[in-house]
C-alpha cells in the first residue's frame, strides 16, 4: 500500500458526492478519462475497491463509504494548514515578546495589549516591564521582538515615535514654585535634586548634563534612586525636586505637583532590531501605529 496523493483524495470525495463520473469531472473541470485514471490509481495505491461501476451507475463500496470521512479529515486538515500559512504570511498568527520600559508600562501596556487582542486575536503575546539597559540588551539579543521605551539612542535598532509629551519639573506639594503654570530649568538651579544614577543609562544622562549646563548650573543631587516610583516618593517627602515626563503623574496622585518645563519634550517610541522582517512583527507595528494615530497614549492606561 502506498500513500495516496492529496489530489486523488479530493477527486475521490467529489465522486463520492456526485456518484457520477460525468458530473464529478465537470465539477472538477477535468476530463472524465483523467478522473477515471486517478480513481483507479487511488484504488491501486490502497489495494481496495472504492466504487462499484455498473450499468445502474456508480456507487460506493462498503470500504469506500468508510473511507469518505477519513479522506475528508485529511483534505480539511490540509486546507487548514494552507490557511495557517496564509495568515502567518499576513502576520495574523504567531508569537511575540514585548518589553515595556517601566516608566511607560503603566499607561502604555493596557491600550497596546487591548488593541492587539481586538485586531489580532490569534497572536500570542508575552509582556515584560523592565529597565532601559535590559530592555535594549534584550532587543539587540533577540529576547524581545518589540519594545516600548524612551529613545534609547543606540545603533542597531529601528524605531517609530508613538507619542510626544512635555517634560515637567516635579515639586513637593506646597513648594513656592508649585503654583506656576510653567517653569524654566534655570528656575530650579538652587533646588536639591533627586535623580536616577548615571549608570542607569549613560546616553540619557549625557543629554541631561548638557541641558543643565545650558541652563547655567550643575544640579545638587542629594539622592539617587533607580526607579521613578522611588523618585516620586522622595519628592513627596520634600527631599528634593526632579524632572519627569508628564505621564509619570499616573504613578503617584498625591504629594507631588507636575509643572511643565519650557520647551522640554520627550518621545515614546517602539523599537525593534534592524533587519527584522518578520510578518507578524510588521503587522503588530502597523496595529500600534494606527492606535497611536487615534489615541493619546500618554493619557491612557
Amino acid at each position: 500500500m502506498t500513500t495516496p496523493e492529496l489530489r486523488q483524495l479530493r477527486y475521490f470525495l467529489v465522486l463520492a458526492e456526485e456518484l457520477s463520473f460525468t458530473r464529478a469531472a465537470a465539477r472538477l473541470m477535468i476530463a472524465q478519462q483523467s478522473l477515471s485514471q486517478q480513481i483507479t490509481a487511488l484504488e491501486r495505491a490502497l489495494g481496495v475497491k472504492l466504487f462499484d461501476r455498473g450499468t445502474r451507475g456508480t456507487t460506493l463500496t462498503d470500504i469506500g463509504a468508510l473511507f469518505v470521512p477519513e479522506a475528508r479529515a485529511v483534505t480539511d486538515r490540509a486546507e487548514e494548514a494552507v490557511a495557517v500559512v496564509g495568515r502567518a504570511r499576513r502576520g495574523e498568527v504567531g508569537n511575540l515578546s514585548l518589553a515595556f520600559l517601566t516608566t511607560v508600562a503603566n499607561h502604555l501596556l493596557p491600550p497596546v495589549v487591548r488593541a492587539v487582542r481586538h485586531q489580532l486575536p490569534d497572536l500570542r503575546l508575552t509582556t515584560e516591564s523592565t529597565g532601559i539597559a535590559p530592555l535594549v540588551q534584550g532587543v539587540l539579543g533577540g529576547h524581545y521582538d518589540l519594545a516600548f521605551t524612551r529613545p534609547p539612542r543606540v545603533p542597531g535598532l529601528q524605531s517609530r515615535t508613538l507619542a510626544t509629551e512635555p517634560v515637567c519639573a516635579v515639586l513637593p506639594e506646597g513648594h513656592p514654585l508649585a503654583e506656576r503654570t510653567e517653569l524654566k530649568l534655570a528656575d530650579l538651579a538652587d533646588e536639591p535634586w533627586v535623580m536616577t544614577p548615571h549608570s542607569s543609562w549613560e546616553p540619557w544622562h549625557r543629554t541631561f548634563d548638557d541641558q543643565f549646563r545650558q541652563a547655567g548650573f550643575v544640579p545638587n543631587v542629594v539622592q539617587e534612586e533607580a526607579s521613578v516610583q522611588s523618585l516620586l516618593g522622595l519628592v513627596a517627602a520634600g527631599l528634593g525636586v526632579t524632572r519627569l515626563a508628564r505621564s509619570a503623574r499616573s504613578l503617584r496622585r498625591t504629594g507631588v505637583v507636575f509643572v511643565p518645563l519650557t520647551g522640554a519634550f520627550v518621545h515614546t517610541e517602539m523599537v525593534w532590531l534592524s533587519g527584522n522582517t518578520s510578518p507578524v512583527l510588521r503587522r503588530l507595528v502597523d496595529v500600534v501605529t494606527e492606535l497611536a494615530a487615534t489615541t493619546d497614549l500618554t493619557q491612557t492606561g
